[in-house]
């Protein structure tokens, strides 16, 4: 019986968090969204915690009024957010999109919660520093994302990290698989958004499109596993059924297979090491047939490798990284700039100038300045 905290409960890892946490019986004391406060109120009706946050200020007075009648606490704004992070409890699941999830998350740990991670951005752009504050505090991270789930329950399984050679993370593709440079030129948000696997954010889906997700999840795993990025690679697999791989020192690999449903490492983060009975679909090998690998394409999908050369450089480069891309997202949803002009702000991004990133101040500091910049080059 665990004790939860759900950051980002209104989205897609939120709400299936709530469906393992139903199936499981789990207790959530505290609930906390972004804007969503009608949906926020359905959830906060069912599952009673102690206190709901919105971000959102005006929001959070509308669900105040609307949650009167219990004796739930609201409140609001990153403060709000904090709190829900800070919260008794034995586990903050962060589902927090972009770089707002770092916060909660040095939050989390300095209130001594354990964290299952679905916010990339915390080790993105808080990396080592992140890892050695969560060590300081005897805090453990553990990862909710699909591939570094499956690195993680590999990995449970052999128990000695100085034994890994390789870290193997297997990519959908997303929908524009084996397309073109020429022709993703004319790609749209809405042809951007039809992920044809997963079903996920709309930020997360785009990044997937652009590959800049494999970026994001390479520097994520170096800094989770301790591994040099040139002993992590990506491999597209379509049907999304091998979640990962890892390869030892003798050349054996081991790997985590599933159906493409988030509900099983959301299901594991919050159970780990045991494995409970689960409403996901069983895998039936036999009826997939067959799985296909294929290289990724790096020329027309440069993001993952402006990733790699940002994690090369070191510093506060990654947030860098970070800011840029969700600038370049937010631009190209809202139509001001094409599909492939995303992976050359983040290029341009890169090579700031950048500090030390000893402190976490630093680490917004960087994310605030390559907003700026990435917001000049779109305008």
């Amino acid at each position: 019986m665990k004790r939860l905290s759900i950051l980002g409960s209104t989205g897609s890892i939120g709400t299936q968090t709530l469906d393992v946490c139903r199936n499981l019986g789990f207790e959530v004391v505290a609930l906390a969204a972004g804007s969503n406060a009608v949906l926020l109120e359905k959830q906060a009706r069912e599952f009673r915690p102690k206190l709901v946050a919105v971000f959102d200020k005006e929001a959070a007075k509308g669900l105040s009024i609307a949650l009167s009648d219990t004796d739930i606490t609201v409140l609001s704004g990153t403060e709000g957010v904090l709190k829900a992070a800070e919260a008794d409890c034995d586990m903050v699941l962060n589902a927090v999109t972009g770089i707002a999830g770092l916060r909660p998350t040095i939050a989390a740990i300095e209130a001594g919660n354990d964290v299952a991670l679905a916010n990339k951005e915390t080790l993105v752009a808080g990396g080592k520093r992140v890892m050695d504050y969560a060590r300081e505090k005897g805090v453990k991270i553990i990862p909710v994302d699909s591939e570094h789930s499956a690195i993680f329950q590999c990995l449970q399984a052999k128990g000695d990290y100085s034994r890994i050679q390789k870290l193997i993370l297997t990519a959908s593709g997303g929908p524009f698989f084996g397309k073109s440079l020429s022709e993703l030129e004319k790609m749209k948000p809405e042809d951007a958004l039809a992920h044809p696997t997963w079903n996920m954010g709309r930020k997360v889906t785009i990044d997937s499109a652009t590959m800049a997700n494999k970026g994001l999840e390479i520097i994520e795993a170096a800094h989770l596993f301790g591994v040099d990025q040139n002993n992590i690679d990506v491999v597209i697999h379509r049907e999304s059924i091998v979640h990962s791989l890892v390869e030892f020192t003798d050349n054996s690999v081991l790997a985590q297979l599933g159906v493409p449903d988030m509900r099983t490492p959301i299901q594991y983060a919050l159970t780990v090491p045991e494995r409970c009975e689960s409403i996901v679909e069983h895998l039936n090998l036999a009826k997939i047939g067959t799985l296909h690998f294929y290289e990724q394409d790096n020329l027309a999908f440069p993001a993952t490798d402006i990733a790699r050369h940002a994690l090369s450089i070191g510093k506060t480069a990654t947030a860098a990284f970070n800011a840029a891309d969700e600038i370049a997202v937010e631009a190209f949803l809202g139509g001001k700039i094409g599909f492939t002009e995303i992976p050359k702000i983040l290029e341009k991004t890169v090579e700031m100038n950048f500090s030390d990133g000893d402190s976490f101040e630093e680490v917004f500091e960087t994310d605030r300045e390559a907003r700026k910049f990435a917001a000049s080059l779109i305008k």
